[in-house]
């Protein structure tokens, strides 16, 4: 298997968040891939204890950088994407729950069309990238791998999505460069970074594409900060119309459909192998003894046995 991206995770303040994040990362992401956790001094005692502990029995290759003073959401991703060069690297948000082949399924987006220059994976609240109702939000999957499952087995047709969502998002490297990465500047949030970036991409010829085979849980959506919103209007004057206008008439509608079918099918097939397996364990159960004859104990025969007891730099 080629080597995946980078999986780059800013570090957040909730630590609990943080902790249910890093399991799903370990649980759900092959053995050795690449992972660093960047922290804009936002991380307390508890925080660094969980990370201390995780680092500690992971399998995967991770590294963790702490600033001493905070710069920002905006300008720490930007240093820590500016020090990945033009490699690939897929930003998680540190309350997602990745869910089983979710990396894998990114990669393999990338690796069917080079024109995609981000590529968003299907979340519970994840806004145009939503299931399985556009811009709402629905509740965490019950169950990871059942959901896994239903988008792995969708046809890989990549649409087109108005921006890549925060709540994970493969980015290629080179368009990154060639776009002048993310301007912290103009924002102070991550959501309003990544649609910048995004329109931009675009501007320049690249695809914003929806990895519809994988699949990246999540508690709540992301955010703009306070003037995130009017400098995003100011500099793109259609944007604001264009995500309603797609939150209203979701284009996507037949593909959230085709999700929630599988969805549906993959939970019929797993309750079938259920009963399945209760059946075969009901036949393989050894037959019920017959009651002891008159006058001998029931209980252990003769001859059976009693029972006994620092500096930015990429990982």
């Amino acid at each position: 298997m080629a080597e995946l991206p980078v999986v780059l995770l800013p570090v957040g303040a909730d630590d609990d968040a943080l902790d249910a994040c890093l399991g799903a990362l370990e649980a759900n992401t092959p053995a050795g891939t690449r992972v660093w956790l960047a922290d804009d001094a936002q991380c307390g005692p508890r925080g660094y204890a969980v990370i201390e502990r995780w680092i500690a029995r992971t399998g995967l290759s991770a590294d963790y950088t702490r600033r001493q003073r905070a710069i920002g959401q905006v300008a720490h991703l930007d240093e820590m994407l500016k020090a990945c060069g033009d490699a690939d690297v897929i930003v998680l948000a540190p309350d997602a729950l990745p869910t089983p082949g979710w990396a894998t399924q990114l990669a393999a987006c990338f690796a069917r069309d080079a024109s995609i220059a981000t590529a968003t994976p299907w979340c519970n609240a994840g806004e145009t990238a939503a299931w399985p109702r556009c811009g709402e939000i629905g509740p965490v999957p019950g169950d990871a791998e059942r959901i896994a499952r239903a988008a792995a087995a969708m046809a890989p047709r990549h649409p087109e999505l108005p921006a890549a969502v925060d709540h994970a998002v493969l980015l290629r490297g080179r368009a990154r460069l060639k776009a002048g990465g993310l301007d912290a500047a103009s924002y102070a949030s991550w959501y309003a970074a990544l649609i910048d970036l995004s329109l931009r991409l675009a501007g320049l010829g690249w695809r914003n594409a929806l990895c519809e085979t994988a699949f990246v849980a999540r508690g709540g959506e992301g955010g703009p900060a306070d003037g995130d919103l009017d400098a995003l209007a100011a500099r793109w004057p259609h944007w604001h119309a264009r995500l309603a206008g797609f939150l209203m008439d979701d284009p996507l509608h037949e593909v959230r459909e085709r999700l929630s079918r599988l969805h549906a099918e993959a939970d019929a097939t797993q309750r079938q192998r259920d009963l399945f397996a209760e059946g075969a364990a009901d036949a393989d159960a050894p037959a019920l003894e017959a009651p002891a004859p008159a006058g001998e104990p029931s209980g252990v025969r003769e001859g059976e046995d009693a029972p006994g007891g620092g500096e930015a730099s990429p990982p």
